[in-house]
């Protein structure tokens, strides 16, 4: 599993204290969402690069528009050269295919992207509300959506995963949010889960924010966390 700090704090030199704390440790993935990017904007993100050029950047904006403004979003996203964004899946299959096709001339060094399902959230019955059916069927549907459409993944709970993947592929990418690694409060998410239950459900990239940037010591909440992570991976 690849561990994504989610970078949430309510101003910028916040958020940049937290991962300057953290630049001993490379590879880390930064997540990078609505208020952050709105508020700090490219720039934020440059300066993550001198913190460490090996942090990974995952600009989290969930995408959703008729299908041209989507792909030329996405062509702008390329270019700042970030590793990793998501699209939302309710845009369409259409719209995802777009996406993805003007992409294309990036080749290899196109961003992983990754479709949401359902946000982790919604309860059952918020969900039903919307789309009219229950999270774990409409995600699956969503899942295969986005595979057919040539996606790298999905964002969906931990308890989604598994059965994502057997919809799709092994290979196809789960990101979850709302993972609390070692048990802690959920806060305003509604499907949360500790590492032990990501692990076993398939999980690529657990999300952690709350109980890292709360944490007396990010830098060694940080520590702890990798290193469950490799123990897990290590059975």
């Amino acid at each position: 599993m690849n561990l994504v700090v989610a970078l949430d704090l309510p101003s910028a030199a916040e958020n940049l204290r937290l991962a300057e704390s953290l630049a001993g440790y490379d590879g880390l993935w930064m997540k990078v969402g609505f208020r952050t990017y709105i508020r700090d904007g490219r720039s934020f993100i440059d300066t993550l690069k001198t913190l460490n050029p090996h942090f990974k950047i995952f600009l989290d904006l969930k995408l959703y528009d008729i299908p041209n403004t989507m792909a030329d979003a996405a062509e702008e996203i390329a270019k700042i050269g970030v590793e990793m964004f998501n699209i939302h899946a309710s845009a369409g299959e259409r719209a995802m295919r777009t996406v993805m096709e003007r992409l294309k001339p990036y080749g290899d060094e196109r961003p992983l992207v990754l479709a949401v399902t359902a946000l982790t959230s919604f309860s059952d019955e918020e969900f039903r509300q919307i789309y009219e059916k229950g999270i774990d069927e409409k995600a699956e549907q969503f899942a295969r959506m986005s595979y057919e459409a040539g996606l790298d993944g999905v964002v969906c709970s931990a308890f989604e995963s598994r059965a994502i993947k057997e919809a799709t592929s092994q290979e196809f990418l789960t990101l979850s949010p709302g993972i609390r690694p070692f048990g802690e409060a959920a806060g305003d998410q509604q499907r949360v889960a500790d590492l032990e239950l990501a692990a076993k459900e398939g999980v690529d990239f657990p999300v952690i924010g709350r109980p890292i940037y709360r944490a007396e010591n990010p830098k060694e909440k940080v520590k702890e966390i990798l290193e469950k992570l490799e123990g897990l991976e290590g059975r």
